[in-house]
Formats: C-alpha cells, structure tokens, sequence
C-alpha cells in the first residue's frame, strides 16, 4: 500500500502522484509499487528491498553519485501472545531521492500514524531534515513508552509469581526479557546511526535548530538505551532469584516427604513383624491388637522427637 502526502498550508494532505515536497510512505508494498519507484527515481534495488528485510540491522548508506540516501532504523512493535503481549523491533527505511522523502515499513505501526494524523507540531513534508530528525525523535520516545509497559508488565507478573509459581508466569517474564534483548540490539543500532548523521554532514545537511534536534535524539535515545539496561538487570536478577525460591520450595517439599516417608516406616516396620504367620508377642492376648498400635504410635512419636531435637525439621 502506497500513500502520499504533502504540506498545503501547514496541513498535511493526502496527494495521488509524487511531486516535489511530498512524502511517501510504503506499508508491506506490492512487488509493482516497488518496481515502480526503482524504475522512476532509479533507485539501487537493494534499498527497498533492504527495508523490508525484517532481519536487516540499522545503518546508513549514501551515494554520492545520485545524491540518494537509505536510512535504516529499527522501531519496536507489540503483539498479543496469548494471555500477554510480545514486544519486538522491526526495520523502518527512509529513502531520500531528490526533494522527496519514502519511508517503508512492513507492517502498520504507530510512528507513521503520529505523523500522518498530525499529531506531532512543526512537521512539514518539504523540510527533510527535520522530518527525519522528527522521525528518530518519535521512535525513541515510543521506546520509552513500550519499556515502561514492561516493565509494568513484569511488576504484575512478580506479583502472581509471588502467589504461585506456574510455568505461565516464568514463560511471561522470558517472553518480557526476550523483549528486552531485541529492544537493546535495536536501540544500540540506532545510535551507531545516529553518531553518524552528526559526524557526516554531508549525508544530511543540517541547520542550527536540527543539529540540536539531533542532539535531543541522541539523548532520548541513551536514556532509552540505560532504561532498557537498568530493567534487564532487574529482571534477570529476580529470574534468578525466583528460580533460587522455586528451588528451595521443591526442596523444602521433598525434606517434608523424606520425614513423613521415614516417621510412617517405623510403624510399618513394627506391623511387618506382627504379620508374619509365626508366634509373635500378645497373639493370643485380647488386647494384643492395641498393644501393637499403642507400640507403632509410640516408636512413630519417638521417631519425630529424634528429628526435631536434630533440628532436621526446620
């Protein structure tokens, strides 16, 4: 699906052909859209094809020659798994060929809407710059947003874990740290991608405001970056510490089987020998019955005494 806009009077407009100024966003694009634009602009084959790669890593490439730019930086996406949500990254591309600017992306994601329901001030089609820089700024702040939600997430997982210890809430907390990785991958790409935007002038050319624009992306994105190291920390620790308890749960459940298998032996021992089809004490006396059991109970409470004074029962 292909969709082009344009700034008309400080308002975003949705145009039909590409003109000078315009924007151009690709969602899961057509093999005849993308064909079609290689063919208009002569575009390098590998750029749009890159970008809806979705193993493809954030970087940066420019041809002199053309004057055509792919930036590639991965944004992060949420899905519903279930009875919880996944969070993952996914690579957005931004090609600037000429005065227009094409961005791709594989799947519908909420940055793209920010800009195309005119949520975000200051945006115009025709500056580029700044729509990119705006783009970065956008995408760093959503990581924030979605690592605030898991870590709220795993807060409420810690919570039922600290209740029960099911193997849905162990498979929850995984699946959230999982995300973490991704989320941490991506956002160290992005400011490789960043760093050079700020070292290379020539890839964008940049005015006094953009440059501190970009300054602010660089920050929002290492905050990002110490958000998600500081939230990994904290989640593998209580992993490992959840482990340690589910550990010593089971072990403090099989040291109450092992003593309550060992008090019940005694009496069972005692009964072994008074079943036997031989002469044994009290056969024939009237309470030989009542003797034996008052026996068993006795050994069984002697028994328990012995591992209590032991301290083998705490």
């Amino acid at each position: 699906m292909r969709r082009v806009f344009k700034t008309v009077d400080d308002h975003l407009v949705e145009c039909s052909t590409l003109e000078k100024g315009c924007w151009a966003h690709l969602q899961n694009p057509t093999k005849e859209e993308i064909d079609g634009l290689n063919a208009r602009f002569a575009l390098d084959p590998t750029y749009l094809a890159a970008a809806l790669d979705e193993e493809e890593s954030a970087r940066i490439e420019h041809d002199s020659d053309t004057g055509q730019t792919l930036i590639i930086v991965d944004i992060p996406c949420v899905e519903s798994d279930g009875s919880g949500y996944m969070y993952s990254t996914i690579p957005l591309g931004i090609l600037l060929v000429g005065d227009i600017i094409i961005t791709v992306c594989t799947r519908d994601t909420p940055i793209i809407n920010d800009f195309t329901e005119e949520r975000i001030r200051n945006f115009w089609t025709f500056k580029r710059t700044r729509f990119i820089l705006q783009l970065l700024h956008r995408n760093a702040s959503r990581f924030l947003a979605y690592l605030k939600q898991i870590d709220k997430a795993s807060m409420h997982v810690q919570e039922k874990l600290e209740k029960s210890s099911r193997n849905q809430e162990l498979i929850q907390m995984m699946k959230l740290e999982k995300s973490l990785v991704f989320f941490s991958t991506s956002l160290k790409g992005n400011e490789m991608v960043m760093e050079r935007m700020m070292r290379q002038d020539s890839i964008l050319k940049r005015f006094p405001e953009d440059t501190e624009l970009l300054e602010d992306v660089i920050i929002e994105n290492k905050q990002a970056m110490e958000m998600c190291a500081i939230y990994r920390d904290i989640m593998s620790g209580t992993m490992d510490a959840f482990a340690s308890i589910i550990s010593n749960n089971l072990n403090i459940t099989m040291k109450v089987l092992t003593i309550l298998t060992f008090v019940t032996s005694v009496p069972t021992i005692i009964y072994s020998l008074w079943g036997m089809n031989v002469k044994v004490p009290f056969d024939t006396n009237p309470w030989g019955f009542w003797i034996v059991l008052f026996i068993s109970i006795v050994a069984a409470i002697l028994s328990f005494v012995i591992l209590d004074r032991k301290k083998m029962l705490k």
